[in-house]
């Protein structure tokens, strides 16, 4: 089969793709990825398909990110000002890639991928959807952190059915923000359809939910579709998927350090992080491993002790089983490897489904939550202290880790795809 994946996002949002073509290909199958240019580097040398969709994406710039990450208005500004003004291009792009070499049997989209559906009801090609987060499912059962109202989270354990209330609010706030993508279909002929921030986005034949069970268990309210595989893993191969020299000889040199990093977009506004979290390891007397990215500016303006090891990449895969705590903004790629790797965390959640996956892993007992405005030297250095100085955290992550290493996200997610009744 020609199977076209889309999807917009970080490198986070991109590898898990990368895990399953590189499992269809295996397999016997044509993966493309249809994704915005800045991708092409790290997708084509794996012999992996390649399509361009718009809008671009620029990775350095840095005012775009902070203005999508701000916890407020975050999720609305990166909708309404950059995918859904490109909605059109996106759609011609998409549907390029999907009739390109004879047609797709098949096409895979995210939900940031909003001309996905459009295209797949345009041209009759089998579809499926697929998401990384519970967060994404907005379950009245399970209900969600919603970062603009933190305190609707707090809330729901005390008063179960106000999840029910928090779901539908969301529709409420969030009613206007998709005419673009109404107004497309109207000028393609078709009809209005669902909801496309929260229904049209998952396939009626399969929704992939691309997390462990561990993260969240199927709701009622969920789609009837919908299939927990686990989470699929990709973080480089070659030069990409080994530790740098110098970080390799660090680590070999003594105890476990701590870990910081902001994943690959928060990294690029990650404030006073680095400082602070290179003077919460000098508190603790701890070795450490600041991850900063391309960023200069995430340089510390200090001289650090020989403790303190400065890197700007590593694969997690590598890393995180090396730590002794993972710093890091709960991102959900971020999250998923460090679960797997069994160390406890410490998380300074950002916007989106950061701050629900942050509640989750806390809820796990794997991980203590620090806001990004609480997050200063003393407060994270008491709370490291915390998660070394008490084994259950340890224990608790180990049992955590043990589950998903027992999954193959991957390969389910494969097996699913592959048994979806096909159509042109």
């Amino acid at each position: 089969m020609r199977i076209v994946f889309s999807t917009y996002g970080t490198f986070g949002d991109v590898n898990p793709l990368i895990a399953l073509s590189l499992e269809l290909k295996r397999r016997g199958h044509r993966p493309v990825l249809a994704v915005p240019e800045m991708f092409r580097p790290k997708i084509e040398p794996l012999g992996i398909g390649f399509a361009p969709v718009r809008p671009e994406q620029d990775p350095n710039d840095t005012r775009l990110i902070a203005m999508i990450y701000d916890i407020k208005h975050g999720t609305e500004t990166g909708l309404r000002k950059f995918l859904f003004p490109s909605l059109r291009e996106s759609y011609t792009d998409l549907l390029a890639a999907v009739e390109a070499e004879g047609g797709a049997d098949l096409l895979v989209t995210g939900e940031l991928a909003y001309a996905g559906p459009i295209v797949a009801e345009k041209t009759g090609v089998a579809w499926a959807s697929y998401v990384l987060a519970p967060f994404s499912f907005f379950s009245g059962y399970d209900p969600p952190v919603l970062p603009p109202y933190p305190t609707l989270a707090k809330l729901q354990g005390a008063v179960p059915p106000l999840g029910h209330v928090v779901a539908r609010f969301a529709r409420l706030v969030t009613r206007k923000w998709p005419e673009p993508v109404y107004a497309l279909r109207r000028e393609l002929g078709l009809p209005r359809g669902k909801d496309p921030i929260f229904d049209a986005k998952h396939s009626e034949s399969l929704v992939l939910a691309l997390y462990s069970s561990v993260m969240g268990a199927p709701q009622p309210d969920w789609p009837p579709s919908a299939k927990v595989t686990g989470f699929a893993f990709y973080d480089g191969t070659g030069d990409e998927g080994r530790l740098p020299p110098e970080l390799a000889t660090f680590l070999e040199a003594g105890a476990a350090p701590l870990v910081f990093t902001l994943g690959s977009a928060a990294v690029m506004h990650a404030g006073d992080f680095y400082e602070q979290s290179a003077q919460a390891a000098e508190i603790l007397g701890l070795r450490a491993v600041l991850l900063i990215g391309a960023d200069d500016r995430n340089l510390p303006r200090r001289r650090l002790p020989e403790t303190i090891c400065v890197a700007r990449y590593a694969p997690y895969s590598q890393i995180f089983p090396r730590a002794s705590v993972i710093i890091h903004q709960a991102g959900i790629g971020t999250t998923a490897q460090a679960l797997r790797a069994g160390r406890p965390m410490l998380v300074m959640p950002y916007s989106h489904d950061q701050p629900d996956n942050a509640r989750r892993v806390r809820r796990l007992g794997v991980a203590e939550v620090l806001g990004r405005k609480q997050y200063k030297a003393k407060p994270a250095a008491r709370l490291i202290g915390q998660l070394l100085s008490d084994n259950a955290y340890v224990v608790r992550a180990g049992a955590v880790a043990a589950k998903i290493v027992a999954e193959n996200g991957a390969v389910a997610a494969c097996d699913a795809l592959e048994a979806m009744p096909k159509r042109r």
